[in-house]
């Protein structure tokens, strides 16, 4: 099925809701590699997901109420996202397509208001997986 092409520029949006976690999200920016242009912007191409990274991004958890700190980046795209027939300089175009899988990476763990005098107890979750969708700015050309 057709798909807009995704171009340098495009947001990665997650969904805050990242299992146990609730992620105060922010968009990440597509930083496009393939030979190719529309607009004058770089396509993104198979691989350029993985450079997606949102430091900084708040979280808690019901149990950790205390905010803590990590980064959201792409940990597979959807299957509708990397077409088989579209390519540029050999690498599949990456396409708007459905909804990808995110990670959150712990940072600095939300803790967990102590019980009674004493130091508040940490997370030790180290990475909660959520998702996210891509928002293109092209409208005109697909790939499939």
């Amino acid at each position: 099925m057709a798909d807009f092409i995704l171009i340098e520029g495009d947001k990665a949006t997650f969904v805050a809701a990242f299992g146990a976690a609730t992620v105060a999200v922010k968009p990440g920016d597509l930083k496009g590699s393939g030979p190719a242009t529309i607009g004058g912007k770089k396509n993104c191409v198979d691989s350029d997901e993985k450079n997606v990274s949102v430091p900084g991004c708040a979280y808690t958890t019901p149990q950790y109420s205390i905010p803590g700190t990590g980064t959201l980046k792409i940990a597979a795209l959807a299957g509708n996202q990397k077409p088989t027939k579209t390519n540029t300089g050999g690498k599949a175009v990456l396409l708007k397509g459905g909804t990808f899988t995110a990670k959150f990476e712990v940072q600095n763990p939300a803790k967990q208001p102590p019980p009674g005098p004493g130091s508040p107890i940490p997370d030790a979750t180290p990475q909660y997986s959520g998702s996210g969708t891509f928002t293109a700015t092209n409208t005109k050309f697909q790939g499939t």
